[in-house]
């Protein structure tokens, strides 16, 4: 049984968009408009960056700048995760550029 998917109207920085996300999402996804929308105004109010752009590219970077410093129960360090993925998913494909013929 496939999950229903539900259009939103969303409002972030006095704009309005329309998404569609699973029904079990609604509440993650709100509060992700909530957040980016909050730091968007901060960044607009420090006054340094201009243009609705701009304000949107440097909130992302912040908030995956902190993203990537998290460290989760356990000691993990997400961004050390990430970049170790990386780098095993870049040897992968260059061993796998590398066969014309597997068997």
């Amino acid at each position: 049984m496939s999950e229903i998917i539900k259009q939103l109207d969303i409002s972030i920085m006095g704009r309005e968009f329309r998404v569609a996300c699973p029904e079990s999402e609604e509440a993650t996804l709100l509060q992700a408009v909530q957040l980016l929308d909050t730091r968007m105004h901060e960044i607009r109010n420090n006054g340094k960056v201009i243009g609705l752009e701009k304000i949107a590219i440097m909130a992302a970077l912040n908030m995956t700048h902190e993203f990537l410093q998290t460290k989760v129960p356990g000691g993990i360090d997400i961004g050390s995760f990430q970049r170790r993925i990386d780098s095993m998913n870049s040897t992968v494909d260059a061993v796998l550029q590398e066969q014309t013929e597997l068997f």
